[in-house]
């Protein structure tokens, strides 16, 4: 991205064949509004969504200043070399609005069935790892690039002279977690937990572990969430489920939960949806966009000014 907010704030369209146009208004309106990313999903075995990279370019063409990622991208499916041209592509066109969501890859049984060859757990990581060492190197510019791992070779291959993406991974497993300490920029946790779950305590450890163990300092390692709830006109009397989870509830309790997550618990960004796992309502998009979204920047900033 050409320049990094202090929080990322997004949101997660519907990116469903047929919902082209609805989709479109969404984006453009958060464009205006003044959201930082779109997030879309990447499932090439379902056939009524359209494919996240083709969406990708078609919304940052359309658009000028948010940034898009794939939340998050099916490894197994995408080859990392080719993947490290893709982005680096939708970057050189979109003057750097892209982000790199990056996973071990779920659903191994439809990607077999896809003809794509099947790879153990363990192997699915160590691939993820290389992937992440490879698109960096194969962005940036500087000298051909020759890489031998075990899951990815090139030989001689010149790095696009672009910077390269952020990369945030959709990690879980603590092999995946810890490539994600040692070689990626974010953290993306799964499943749609939050700052408070149990989730999130025993994972986060475990990259900052991995982190410290190559000398990288933890906190440059950021915590971005996917978090789905309503946005009601009243306040609810409880906005979390029986088992801890976020639901929602009014504009002001959404300010005080994020607010309360940036300053107490270090999350670095937010990407909505409605319960449904994208956001289908324009005026649902307005009211994130225009009273959550900058009333919570503005709590953050007057308690961390400067930044």
């Amino acid at each position: 991205m050409t320049s990094l907010p202090t929080i990322y704030f997004g949101f997660c369209p519907n990116n469903t064949i047929g919902k082209e146009p609805a989709l479109l208004r969404a984006v453009r309106q958060a464009d205006r509004d003044g959201l930082d990313l779109v997030s879309v999903m990447d499932h090439p075995y379902t056939g009524d969504q359209l494919d996240a990279y083709a969406l990708l370019g078609f919304v940052l063409g359309a658009t000028q200043r948010i940034a898009g990622f794939a939340n998050v991208t099916h490894l197994p499916a995408r080859p990392a070399p080719m993947l490290a041209r893709a982005v680096t592509s939708l970057s050189a066109l979109s003057g750097g609005r892209v982000v790199l969501g990056l996973g071990v890859g779920m659903q191994s049984d439809r990607i077999s069935d896809m003809g794509m060859p099947r790879v153990s757990p363990g192997d699915a990581v160590d691939a993820f790892e290389e992937a992440i060492v490879l698109v960096k190197k194969l962005s940036g510019g500087g000298p051909p690039v020759t890489f031998t791992g075990k899951h990815y070779q090139v030989n001689q291959i010149d790095p696009a002279p672009v910077a390269a993406p952020l990369v945030w991974t959709g990690s879980s497993g603590p092999k995946s977690l810890a490539a994600t300490g040692r070689v990626a920029d974010g953290w993306l946790p799964p499943y749609y937990a939050d700052w408070l779950s149990e989730k999130y305590r025993t994972s986060r450890p475990v990259i900052d572990k991995a982190a410290a163990s190559v000398g990288r300092d933890p906190r440059d390692i950021r915590t971005i969430y996917n978090i789905a709830g309503r946005i009601t006109d009243r306040p609810l009397d409880t906005t979390r489920d029986g088992d801890g989870r976020w639901i929602g509830g009014s504009v002001a309790q959404w300010i005080d939960e994020l607010t309360g997550a940036v300053l107490d618990h270090g999350a670095a960004g937010f990407n909505f949806s409605e319960p449904s796992g994208s956001v289908e309502d324009l005026a649902i998009l307005g009211r994130w966009a225009n009273e959550i979204v900058p009333a919570v920047r503005e709590a953050v900033a007057k308690e961390r000014p400067g930044e």
